[in-house]
């Protein structure tokens, strides 16, 4: 029994050690500060011992073009800041617009300053990946954004090789607003805007409540979904060598990135 004054001693001890509770892989997302939807979305998908490390970018909330270009700024030492113990396998950075604003190549290398152990990884990088695999060609694209970063977002797609039917935006500011848009909102958007042309419907913006949805909205219009958080946790998985077929998330889970 210890009473005061006494010097604690512990006996000498080898216990038992294993590699940790997330032995399969370890993911980490660069956030938004006002991103109300991905982490949920990225806890929900995760399969069975797969971790995922989460910290934040102070974020003005109000998304434009401008705004968004100044997330470089913090790059290297958000992905410094992830588990940095644990070294995770891939780094991304979780925002479409400003993935596109800022360009893949330049975010990929500021991630790979503050984690020179991982993969580093934008949000775009994951969509590209996810329609390439399921063979897109036509395309339709819904956003919560203002027009001015849809007409980016239109320009970026058409690089990479896809046709666009339609995008259409929101226009809204806020990155709050964002995620208060009900997931019933974003089944009817995808309704409105459906083209019988495109081959799947992106709805953009990794802030947005439509992953919860993807099944429905695939089984209402007979085509898939891509959602930002969908695709971006797909290719992240895929490229930590995790190859899961997850239920609930759209048919894209059903593939193995094989491009």
């Amino acid at each position: 029994m210890f009473k005061p004054g006494l010097t604690i001693k512990s006996k000498s001890r080898n216990p038992d050690l294993d590699e940790g509770r997330h032995a399969r892989a370890k993911l980490g997302f660069i956030l938004m500060s006002t991103d109300l939807a991905a982490e949920s979305d990225f806890f929900d998908i995760a399969p069975k011992d797969v971790a995922i490390h989460i910290t934040r970018l102070k974020t003005d909330d109000y998304t434009t073009n401008e705004t968004l270009s100044r997330h470089i700024e913090f790059m290297a030492d958000a992905a410094s800041r992830i588990q940095p113990d644990t070294k995770p396998n891939v780094i991304s950075y979780s925002c479409t617009s400003g993935s596109i604003v800022i360009g893949e190549e330049r975010i990929k290398e500021e991630i790979k300053k503050g984690a020179p152990y991982t993969i580093p990884m934008t949000l775009v990088t994951g969509v590209v990946d996810a329609l390439k695999e399921l063979k897109i060609k036509n395309l339709v694209v819904g956003t919560p954004y203002l027009d001015e970063i849809n007409t980016k977002e239109a320009e970026f797609l058409h690089s990479k090789g896809f046709s666009i039917l339609n995008i259409q935006g929101l226009n809204l500011t806020k990155g709050v607003e964002f995620g208060r848009v009900t997931p019933e909102y974003w089944i009817k958007f995808a309704d409105e805007i459906n083209d019988k042309k495109a081959d799947a419907i992106f709805l953009s913006c990794g802030g947005i409540r439509s992953t919860e949805v993807i099944n429905q909205i695939e089984k209402k219009l007979g085509k898939p979904i891509i959602t930002s958080n969908q695709a971006q946790m797909w290719s992240c998985l895929r490229k930590a060598g995790v190859k899961d077929k997850i239920e609930g998330f759209g048919q894209l889970f059903n593939h193995q990135l094989t491009y």
